[in-house]
Order: C-alpha cells, then sequence, then structure tokens
C-alpha cells in the first residue's frame, strides 16, 4: 500500500482552505480506494435520498452535534458527484456553485433588484415567473417523480397554488375532504367492488387531506411520521409487557394487548 500523504487544510480556520483539501482528499479516494473508484454518479444516486432522511432525523431530534455529521455525509456525496463527474468532463463543483450562485441572485430581484414585494406569497409567485421565464414548460417542474407519493402530493398542491390554482376557502378544502371519503365509501360498499376504482378514490382521499394539512399549516409528512413513532413505542410497550409475563404477543388475546396500548397512552400524558 503507497504512503499517500494525507490532504489537510492549509488554514483549518478557512472553510475554503477545508474545502480544497476534501477535495482533494475526494480526488485520492477515487484513485486508491477499490470501492470509491468504481462508483459513478448513478451507482451513488440513491445514498443521497438515505443521507437526505438521515439529515432531517437529527434535525427533527434538535441534535446539532449529529445534524453537522449528516449534512457533512451530504457535501461528502456533492464533492464526489462533482469529482466523478469532472472526470468524465461532465461538470465540476465550481461549475456547481457557480450556477447555484447565479440562480440564487436571479430569483431574488426583490433583494438584488428593484423589485418591490409586499408578502412572502409575492416572492413565491415571482419565484414562479422567473423559473418560466428560465424556460420551465410547467409550474410543476421541478417535482422529482422519485418523491414519495405523500411529499410529492405536497409539493405538487404548493407549486399549482404559487400560480393561483388554489382554494379561497379553508372551509371548501375540508368539504373536498368530507366528499372524497363519502365517495370512497360508496365505492367500497358497491355490489360489486371494483377494485380500481376503490384505490383511485383512497388516492383522491388521501390528496384531499393532504390539501387539507396545507391550509392548517401542517407538514404531512411530519404528521405521519408523528404517528409512525408513536405506534411503535406504545406496540414496543405491549412487547415489553408480554416479555415481562413470559407471553409471546400471538398467545396473547386482542383485549390483553389493548389494555396494555391505553397504559402506554396513558403514560404518554
Amino acid at each position: 500500500m503507497p504512503n499517500i500523504e494525507i490532504p489537510m487544510p492549509k488554514n483549518p480556520n478557512d472553510v475554503l482552505s477545508q474545502l480544497e483539501s476534501f477535495i482533494d482528499l475526494v480526488r485520492i479516494l477515487r484513485k486508491e480506494c477499490p470501492w470509491d473508484m468504481k462508483q459513478t454518479n448513478k451507482t451513488i444516486a440513491h445514498l443521497l435520498i438515505e443521507e437526505a432522511y438521515e439529515t432531517i432525523d437529527s434535525i427533527n431530534n434538535d441534535d446539532d452535534d449529529e445534524t453537522a455529521k449528516e449534512l457533512g455525509d451530504i457535501l461528502l456525496h456533492i464533492v464526489m458527484h462533482s469529482v466523478i463527474a469532472e472526470e468524465r468532463n461532465g461538470f465540476s463543483l465550481s461549475q456547481i456553485i457557480s450556477k447555484i450562485h447565479a440562480k440564487m441572485i436571479n430569483r431574488h430581484p426583490h433583494v438584488f433588484g428593484e423589485v418591490v414585494v409586499a408578502s412572502e406569497g409575492e416572492v413565491m409567485q415571482n419565484w414562479e415567473k422567473l423559473k418560466r421565464n428560465e424556460g420551465k414548460k410547467s409550474a410543476l417542474e421541478g417535482v422529482p417523480d422519485s418523491l414519495p407519493a405523500l411529499l410529492k402530493a405536497e409539493r405538487i398542491q404548493h407549486k399549482a397554488s404559487r400560480v393561483g390554482f388554489d382554494w379561497e376557502d379553508k372551509e371548501d378544502v375540508w368539504k373536498k375532504v368530507y366528499e372524497e371519503i363519502d365517495e370512497l365509501k360508496e365505492e367500497i360498499n358497491a355490489p360489486v367492488r371494483d377494485m380500481e376504482k376503490i384505490s383511485m378514490e383512497f388516492g383522491d382521499t388521501f390528496f384531499a387531506l393532504v390539501n387539507a394539512a396545507r391550509f392548517e399549516e401542517i407538514v404531512p409528512e411530519e404528521a405521519l411520521q408523528k404517528t409512525n413513532r408513536k405506534f411503535v413505542k406504545r406496540f414496543q410497550y405491549i412487547e415489553e409487557k408480554a416479555k415481562a409475563i413470559n407471553k409471546d404477543l400471538s398467545e396473547m388475546t386482542l383485549i390483553e394487548m389493548d389494555n396494555y396500548w391505553n397504559e402506554a397512552k396513558l403514560n404518554e400524558k
């Protein structure tokens, strides 16, 4: 194994110096590490999603130290992608920064230009207009196909609202939710069950609920994640109680499990 000098920042307190040494480090890994040298932009693409979710977890846990580490992992992916692309003359980190720098200036004429805005809503409307001026064919462009459905529904609705396609009255939004639930029940209770129609009505109901959450200033993904965590915590309480009395869950009655579930609920108060 060759004795390779580890690149260190000339000035540890200077961000640019740290970034330069980190880029050099990644370039060395691309040449010397059997795993790193085999990677392409496509082979590591899915890992970026995982790192983003891990970052969100640390932010939700109010863990600054862990958040800093997770953001470092995301930075590693940005640098790795740029180094890989640079090797095939695709693009460089310099181009990445240059593009986002120019875009932020162009998208903020109310800060760097003479445009006057009176509210956050006007900022968002101007943002969409500027995107269309840049060649975007649809206000819904930029919503990734690979986004989880719940997040995607929220982003679609949010982008449509920016150009004025939105409900004016919150009560109408909730009326739509109840309407979709009724239509779902109708399909479920139909004499002949059409699973495709039932599935579509479930989708419409979810979509309407996501819209209602937006009007209530609730992030549906976060709300569902909280419920997921709550369910896991209560279910694990049942498992602990079962273990304490030397019983397998499969041996417990539903009434027993419900009793422990309610205990778990009481313990949360």
